[in-house]
């Protein structure tokens, strides 16, 4: 694996800040183009060029598939949770604006959980279906 070498060092350099983008789009998307499916796209993104670097095995290491799994459902349960809050709080399904007091800020509130759901929703399963159709070396 030697003959790699300038793509780990690169990598090294390219996965954060790729992470760091991914963080940007995911809490910038309320205000500006972006939100969760893009942010959980650009995250898996870099963990998907770490196993391609680095190898499957590695990123397994890294990043448990059992873990991805439970965070993929993770982020579907807040996204119902969220629902479900709403009605609880005498609105429709996804009505976020009885969440607070103020309903503007209640609509800020459930927007970002929900983002923050479906990023985490995403980035989970691209992550697992990398490990689904990636062949280990």
């Amino acid at each position: 694996m030697e003959h790699h070498q300038v793509l780990r060092i690169v990598s090294r350099f390219l996965i954060p800040l790729i992470m760091l983008f991914a963080l940007y789009v995911q809490f910038h998307g309320d205000y500006g183009p972006g939100g969760g499916f893009q942010a959980g796209v650009i995250f898996a993104v870099g963990f998907i060029l770490y196993g391609l670097i680095y190898g499957v095995e590695r990123l397994r290491q890294v990043v448990n598939p059992s873990l991805m799994r439970s965070l993929s459902a993770l982020g579907v349960l807040m996204y119902a949770g969220v629902g479900v809050a709403s009605m609880l709080s005498g609105g429709e399904f996804l009505n976020y604006s009885v969440l607070a007091e103020d309903p503007v800020a209640g609509q800020h509130i459930g927007i970002l959980i929900i983002e923050f759901g479906v990023g985490l929703t995403v980035a989970s399963t691209m992550t697992i279906l990398f490990y689904a159709f990636a062949k280990p070396y």
